[in-house]
């Protein structure tokens, strides 16, 4: 199957599609501060063991979590549930996407209205 061809004046200029970048960039930043300042302060010293930032693809709002330890990788697995119900405040649509030290770091990716509840917890 091939792509259609679009003629370049069906195309967003160089300087749209620039300046949507970072526009982009600027609101996944934004995002990132809002969210961490809503946050409770154990969630945040959580998230300050991790790497962690907020990548918007194809409209949906997507929270990266890379963890370069087993401790800091079982504490934010444990607090899904409150991570997804602080995402459902920005936004309809998202995903939490948790890369452990283990298992070569391949992430295991949750859409926020599939999350656990607290309750699924009890028995890890």
């Amino acid at each position: 199957m091939t792509k259609p061809h679009l003629s370049p004046d069906d195309l967003p200029s160089y300087k749209t599609t620039q300046i949507s970048e970072i526009l982009l960039s600027q609101l996944e930043e934004v995002t990132k501060k809002r969210f961490f300042l809503s946050c409770h302060s154990k969630i945040r010293i959580y998230l300050s063991n991790c790497h962690w930032y907020f990548k918007v693809n194809g409209g949906i709002l997507m929270l990266i979590m890379v963890c370069h330890d087993i401790e800091s990788y079982q504490n934010i697995m444990m607090t899904i549930p409150y991570l997804s119900e602080k995402l459902k405040r920005f936004t309809n649509k998202a995903k939490i996407s948790i890369s452990s030290p283990v298992n070569n770091g391949i992430p295991w990716v949750i859409s926020i209205d599939k999350a656990w509840n607290g309750d699924d917890l009890s028995n890890t």
